[in-house]
């Protein structure tokens, strides 16, 4: 055979080869294309089977629990918040995320989720986090038909936040991410439960949690969702009937307060706590005298709930740091510190730790 036919076949197979190897490109891409799916169904905390996109990079919180959960995973996918930040939160947030367009909440005292407002800013998937309420199926399933959005429900309390943080991760893409937060709040609410065990019912400190601007009202009331943490780490003295809901708590007047006339007092921001040094009424009670009482740290959201979300684990901390140091042994601006960079994407300086906790950690620890 001639060395000019030899060069020929040689020619037409590696022709060959490489019309094979495009082809089997070309395969590969169209299986991809037509593999990969634009949605895909996720199975909430109500068991609804919801058909989200693949790739979620817009969402919306249903209210102010969602909006605190999902800004510490995903700040960069919320397109619009539930509520306006505190006032106390400009300087720890990232002015893009501080003034994204509020959209109100669909539960609580307001209930006044704005559906037109929402459809401007064209979120993806609308996000629900918090406790499962028996009408939850028909409202998340309401929402999505009135304004044509994917609405999911997370189920999350203090004992279960790992998991909603799980689930939340697999929805959004962030699984690695949401693991970190899963175990923060599991590592610390299963401490607190250590240090609780240590104390014993018998060590746990009388307190009560007062707010309002006369300080008569009592939020935490004894038995209460937004008194989860306090029942936990304290004998909560505050028994009422008919336990209120609403963030403005059970009405009270002095006399109940002096009749209970817990050791500890733990009032919330902007509530009496300057005042009632110099008030002769207040001075009758034992917490009072003794100056054992204090203002719940606040910014960007009140340490002790308000709400009731991921800010109490910052507030098991600080709280069992307060009542029982020689148990919770916790550096407190350090974990100060890492709570901010992990939940607020803040770099917590030392002033704004010392600021914070002003009022609320005993003068010998600050």
């Amino acid at each position: 055979m001639s060395k000019k036919k030899i060069s020929l076949i040689v020619l037409v197979v590696c022709l060959s080869l490489l019309m094979a190897v495009a082809v089997g490109c070309s395969n590969s891409d169209t299986e991809k294309t037509t593999t990969e799916p634009k949605t895909v169904t996720f199975t909430d905390s109500a068991e609804r089977q919801v058909e989200v996109p693949a790739k979620v990079t817009k969402i919306v919180p249903s209210g102010p629990l969602a909006q605190i959960a999902l800004f510490a995973l995903a700040p960069d996918m919320l397109v619009g918040l539930s509520g306006k930040w505190d006032p106390a939160a400009e300087q720890y947030l990232d002015t893009k995320y501080y003034n994204l367009p509020v959209l109100g909440q669909f539960y609580g005292g307001k209930g006044d989720l704005n559906l037109e407002e929402i459809a401007k800013v064209d979120p993806q998937v609308i996000i629900d986090v918090g406790q499962s309420k028996s009408s939850i199926v028909e409202d998340m399933d309401g929402i999505t038909k009135q304004v044509g959005i994917p609405t999911v429900h997370i189920e999350a309390t203090t004992e279960t936040m790992g998991e909603a943080y799980r689930m939340l991760g697999k929805l959004l893409g962030r699984e690695k991410e949401a693991e970190v937060l899963a175990k923060y709040c599991e590592g610390v609410y299963s401490k607190t439960q250590d240090i609780m065990k240590k104390v014993g019912d018998d060590g746990k400190v009388n307190l009560i949690y007062c707010t309002g601007g006369d300080g008569l009202n009592v939020t935490l009331s004894k038995g209460s969702f937004h008194a989860e943490i306090l029942d936990l780490v304290s004998n909560n003295v505050a028994v009422v009937k008919d336990i209120s809901s609403k963030g403005t708590g059970n009405p009270v007047d002095m006399e109940q307060i002096v009749l209970w006339d817990p050791d500890v007092i733990v009032f919330a921001p902007d509530s009496v706590y300057s005042s009632v040094a110099g008030d002769k009424t207040w001075q009758k009670l034992t917490a009072i005298k003794n100056g054992k009482y204090y203002e719940v740290p606040m910014g960007p959201y009140n340490w002790m709930g308000f709400p009731p979300s991921v800010n109490r684990y910052m507030g098991m901390i600080w709280i069992t740091q307060l009542l029982y140091p020689d148990k919770a042994e916790y550096d407190l601006y350090k974990e100060t510190a890492k709570y901010y960079e992990l939940f607020y994407h803040s770099k917590l300086t030392e002033d704004q730790y010392k600021a914070l906790v002003a009022n609320s950690i005993l003068k010998d620890k600050q």
